[in-house]
């Protein structure tokens, strides 16, 4: 009988006068395979705590979002907060040392296209009365904070803390009526010193 089930085993081809065994691989081997294959999608995937390199992906994740939070702020307090009014950038433009941040972030991110003097490059002269965007502080503040696209400008909002973005503002604020050599010619609309257009 045992004969039997070992001729049952046998597989059909031949080779050369040598038939195939069927021996299939012990089962134990079989669950270490597939053991091996659910673990390995587990470890590369990284989304369970302690199973690969580092924490998790969604604790990676957790951990990035409060490095942001810390870096620039709640965005949805900033956004309860509501728009940086009038008051609040002319507060900081009283500020001396909030302006030479300003100074220091307007000549980082900003000189390049507006020099470091404001006389305008790429970017607008930031010393005349002249403004594209208007001249009043909120308005400054929410040039810095939107950018114009359109223009090249980019959204400083995404780079700057809110309170840099303040600062900046202040700062070019600070500016208005500095005559630097060769400023760039006048664009935009004429503005009183409050901001009006004249």
């Amino acid at each position: 009988m045992n004969e039997r089930r070992d001729e049952d085993r046998l597989l059909e081809h031949e080779y050369d006068g040598i038939r195939e065994y069927d021996n299939p691989l012990p089962r134990w081997w079989v669950i270490i395979l597939w053991v091996s294959v659910v673990w390995s999608v587990i470890y590369l995937a990284n989304v369970i705590p302690g199973v690969g390199e580092g924490p998790g992906r969604a604790q990676n994740y957790e951990n990035e979002m409060a490095a942001a939070r810390e870096r620039f702020g709640d965005p949805k307090a900033a956004t309860q907060a509501g728009a940086v009014d009038d008051s609040t950038v002319r507060a900081v433009l009283a500020d001396a040392g909030r302006v030479a941040e300003g100074r220091q972030v307007f000549t980082t991110y900003c000189a390049a296209c507006h020099r470091e003097d404001l006389g305008g490059s790429i970017g607008p002269n930031l010393t005349d009365e002249y403004w594209i965007h208007g001249a009043r502080p909120s308005q400054v503040h929410a040039t810095v904070t939107n950018g114009v696209l359109d223009k090249g400008m980019p959204a400083w909002a995404g780079v700057l803390r809110p309170d840099q973005v303040t600062a900046v503002s202040a700062y070019v604020l600070s500016m208005q009526g500095t005559h630097p050599k060769d400023p760039k010619e006048p664009q935009g609309i004429k503005v009183e010193e409050d901001g009006e257009r004249e």
